[in-house]
């Protein structure tokens, strides 16, 4: 299956069209799409899991142990961490990579930081 991307409210939102823009048949949801903004990371994370796709955020303090918590209850699609650091054009790179050549499968229960 291919994996699909659901943005918190804090991914800057440059990512998400950038890598639209560069791969227009990828399917990542914007927070405003979800409904997310202001919505607590445990929430956000239910909703992503409850629609099968992997939460990319730039959260690196709370959503870690957020998603520890969440994966010991219940299965979720992965979270994929940003690093505000990271160039927008290397972000964009490895989202589209993990698209094109992993499955959503590959994911469950990960946490991966990136990049790669």
């Amino acid at each position: 299956m291919i994996v699909r991307f659901q943005a918190d409210a804090d991914l800057n939102q440059i990512i998400l069209l950038a890598t639209i823009r560069r791969e227009p048949t990828i399917d990542f949801q914007t927070a405003m799409a979800a409904d997310l903004s202001g919505v607590a990371d445990p929430e956000v994370l239910a909703r992503a899991a409850a629609d099968g796709r992997v939460l990319v955020t730039h959260d690196r303090k709370t959503m870690p142990q957020h998603f520890a918590e969440f994966i010991a209850r219940e299965a979720s699609p992965g979270l994929l961490i940003v690093p505000q650091s990271l160039s927008v054009a290397a972000a964009v790179e490895d989202l589209i990579l993990i698209w094109s050549v992993t499955e959503a499968e590959e994911w469950v229960n990960r946490i991966s930081i990136l990049p790669l």
